[in-house]
């Protein structure tokens, strides 16, 4: 049985015509023929299978059956609020994040992060980053990695915003499970930079509704704390 191709679609329809990179993968790498079956998505949880039905340089037709609903995504929306981090570690946790089912990514600056800024060529990698992640994950939702901004700025908006908010202490005596207890729905998960929050940004959560939760007796890291809350958080549907 040969292997059905997930294809990345801007919008689905009978007729959709895939270009750009997306064209020069299924052309150059997969090396795809007229008559092969694929499962197109469009990013927002919607997918479709169908047919090759032509090939153009820098050109692939699809003739596509009635659109409907991944049901592989996860009943809980997670989305991760994280601190910017040395290196390539962002990239790794909006992976690993992308792959365990978390739907948005709010990245923001805080007093001790060591990284003050991240560019539009960064942020276009990290959207890059998620996509490619959710396709290899066979998921339909891409999540969208937001634009960097300031921790005061975001703890406003999750003051404004209220629902569960959540955010990585090892100091708390809270544990996850009873803070998100009766959270059938949404979950904002904060983590910090490998510094951790300061006093202030500590206040600023509180006053926003944000609630302490400590991740076992152990001290993770920066790039850590984020994959293992939204672990902590999605998993349990498969067990």
């Amino acid at each position: 049985m040969s292997r059905i191709h997930r294809v990345a679609v801007a919008e689905l329809g009978d007729v959709v015509t895939v270009t750009g990179t997306e064209a020069a993968h299924l052309e150059r790498v997969l090396r795809v023929r007229p008559g092969q079956r694929v499962r197109a998505f469009d990013g927002t949880g919607l997918e479709a299978e169908g047919v090759i039905s032509a090939i153009s340089p820098g050109r692939v037709t699809l003739e596509l059956e009635p659109a409907r609903a991944a049901a592989n995504e996860a009943r809980l929306a997670v989305t991760v609020c994280t601190a910017l981090l040395k290196g390539d570690k962002l990239a790794d946790v909006i992976r690993m994040c992308t792959e365990l089912g978390a739907v948005a990514f709010r990245p923001f600056i805080s007093r001790h992060c060591d990284v003050r800024e991240l560019s539009e060529r960064k942020l276009q990698r990290l959207q890059r980053i998620s996509a490619e992640a959710a396709k290899q994950s066979g998921r339909a939702v891409i999540p969208p990695v937001q634009a960097a901004v300031s921790f005061s700025a975001l703890a406003g908006q999750l003051d404004s915003e209220g629902g569960t908010v959540v955010y990585a202490d090892p100091r708390a005596r809270t544990v996850l499970a009873e803070a998100v207890a009766g959270s059938e729905r949404e979950v904002q998960v904060l983590t910090g930079p490998e510094g951790g929050f300061s006093e202030d940004e500590l206040e600023q959560l509180a006053v926003a509704g944000a609630q302490g939760v400590r991740l076992g007796a152990r001290i993770l890291r920066a790039e850590t704390a984020p994959v293992a809350l939204t672990a902590a958080l999605l998993l349990p549907e498969a067990l």
